[in-house]
């Protein structure tokens, strides 16, 4: 279950009971008023359900402990207050069609929050990585040395990442936003169509356009697997951060606020603790995405086998990447970048980050492939082995002094051959911004 430490106030609220149990009310007081519309009740019943309509929490709870049913807790408590014209609430509805709406009004409320953070992020990597597009850096594969890129590149990537994410999300909020007012196993024989069509525009939503006893939970399964992939992206970010901050890469590090300690034992330590916390988080989330999957399979027209699972990772998925992604656009926002390191790290080979560029210009020289490729691979091994200068061992090497002079060699060495063509790639991830 979510925690204080990992949790916000504005989404947490929307999982305490105060909040279900007014969307409750909501639902059975605007279905009261379709009843009525249609004949089914009297319109003065409906009236005192929003005139006299109020509940406690502690004494549903009370209730509920003796009922083992938290929808008739409810419904009795509500009775308490409303009076004679209490029987005629819930007419012809089953207890699904308060929770199912209830769920789909709670998981609108919560993507609300979660598309914010998610504008907080976008915006966050998108100043710091135009801030650094022609920052150069080492891009690396297998966690080695590769070719230069730039920083700014490395966060566009993100960036792309999260937009994705963030239009998955619109369009899992959107398949989530439907209401079920259908009556026991969804087939309107006790309830007429418009109370739902009614009582769906009153919330905020959709018409669900077949609901057995429940609403299909293939619905919820793309929701929860859409929070799935978003807290991948947000440790894919984390897990490079940490990578970039350890003490022989250095090129970036989590703000490291004055009085903050990083180690009981040990004074001088800055430890990646916020990226390392938003890995752990992730996995958190991510722990819903199977249980939201499973609970696709229920017994014919509905069986509660759901119901626990979505009421633990509910609030726990959306509480805690709420929590996640406003911590990451923290993160970004005040992270320590150090350009001097990462051209320090570039010079660190003698150049190697350049022999894929002198293949290229050998096989162009004239030289096969194959042969070029043997060529630089066989004075890259003496760099790794010795320490040595890369283009020094190339000027000496006669195979390739024979086919490019000293100017032509050089030109190879040219970190702004790899940058060319960040423009391009910004104009595709940022547009003209």
């Amino acid at each position: 279950m979510s925690i204080p430490r990992y949790s916000r106030p504005e989404m947490t609220r929307i999982w305490e009971p105060e909040n279900r149990f007014h969307i409750w009310f909501e639902i059975e007081a605007h279905a009261c008023d379709a009843q009525a519309e249609l004949g089914v009740i009297p319109k003065d019943a409906a009236k005192a359900v929003w005139d006299r309509g109020a509940f406690e929490v502690a004494r549903i709870d009370e209730i509920e402990r003796e009922t083992r049913h938290d929808v008739i807790a409810f419904l009795t408590n509500l009775a308490e207050h409303v009076g004679p014209e209490a029987r005629f609430v819930h007419q012809g509805m089953t207890s699904s069609d308060v929770l199912d709406t209830c769920l789909a009004v709670q998981l609108t409320q919560a993507t609300d929050i979660l598309l914010a953070d998610m504008d907080r992020v976008l915006a966050a990597l998108k100043k710091r990585a135009l801030e650094h597009k022609d920052t150069v850096c080492l891009g690396r594969s297998h966690g080695i040395h590769a070719e230069p890129t730039t920083f700014g590149l490395k966060l566009a990537t993100h960036y792309a990442a999260f937009k994705r994410g963030r239009e998955r999300l619109v369009q899992a909020r959107k398949e989530i936003a439907t209401c079920a007012i259908s009556g026991a196993v969804g087939t309107f024989a006790n309830i007429d169509p418009a109370v739902e069509a009614h009582v769906a525009k009153k919330m905020g939503l959709e018409v669900e356009p077949i609901s057995t006893q429940v609403i299909p939970r293939d619905r919820h399964a793309a929701f929860f697997a859409t929070l799935g992939v978003i807290a991948s992206s947000l440790e894919n970010l984390a897990v490079e951060i940490r990578h970039l901050q350890r003490t022989e890469v250095r090129e970036a590090e989590e703000f490291f606020a004055p009085g903050q300690k990083g180690s009981s034992a040990m004074p001088h330590k800055r430890n990646p603790i916020l990226t390392e916390n938003l890995t752990g988080l992730a996995r958190v989330v991510r722990a819903a995405v199977t249980p939201a999957f499973e609970n696709v399979a229920l017994w014919h027209e509905r069986d509660i086998s759901h119901s626990s699972v979505e009421r633990v990772f509910g609030p726990d998925a959306t509480i805690t990447l709420d929590f996640a992604l406003s911590r990451m656009a923290g993160v970004i926002e005040k992270m320590y970048i150090y350009p001097e390191n990462m051209q320090k790290n570039l010079d660190q080979l003698g150049g190697l980050v350049h022999s894929q560029r002198v293949l290229l210009a050998l096989t162009q020289a004239g030289i096969s492939r194959e042969d070029a490729y043997l060529i630089v691979q066989r004075n890259a091994m003496k760099v790794w082995q010795e320490s040595a200068d890369f283009l020094s061992l190339l000027r000496a090497d006669a195979d390739v002094a024979g086919k490019m002079d000293d100017g032509e060699l050089e030109a190879c060495f040219d970190d702004s051959y790899h940058t060319r063509r960040v423009d391009v790639i910004f104009e595709r991830v940022f547009g003209s911004d």
